[in-house]
């Protein structure tokens, strides 16, 4: 007889999932990293996990992308004035929806290109 598993709720791993996307400004690519491997670890046992983790993934894929083209932008000036504001989006909406998760809310970024559906 085969036991299946009910997934449990853990808000308080899905705020991880999404405070873990900090470690980009201290590492460079922890944020993205320890994502998916929350994601690939987690994603059979947690409520939520699999749709909040491609959202997180697809996230910091997309500003991966922007920040390359406002690194770019720069040599026009532009992107002097692009980067600050990426840095600043990455930075809060992390915390937000990592807060969001822990209340149960939804979690949408915005500006994401979605690459894993």
């Amino acid at each position: 007889m085969e036991i299946i598993s009910e997934k449990k709720e853990d808000k308080q791993m899905l705020m991880v999932l999404h405070l873990s996307q900090l470690l980009n400004f201290i590492t460079g690519l922890g944020g993205i990293i320890i994502p998916i491997l929350l994601w690939q670890l987690k994603k059979d046992e947690i409520k939520q996990m699999d749709e909040q983790a491609k959202e997180v993934i697809n996230f910091q894929i997309s500003f991966y992308i922007y920040y390359i083209i406002a690194g770019i932008l720069c040599l026009l000036l532009i992107g002097f004035i692009i980067l600050p504001i990426l840095i600043l989006i990455g930075l809060i909406l992390p915390i937000l929806n990592g807060i969001k998760a822990n209340n149960g809310e939804p979690v949408k970024y915005p500006l994401t290109i979605q690459f894993i559906k």
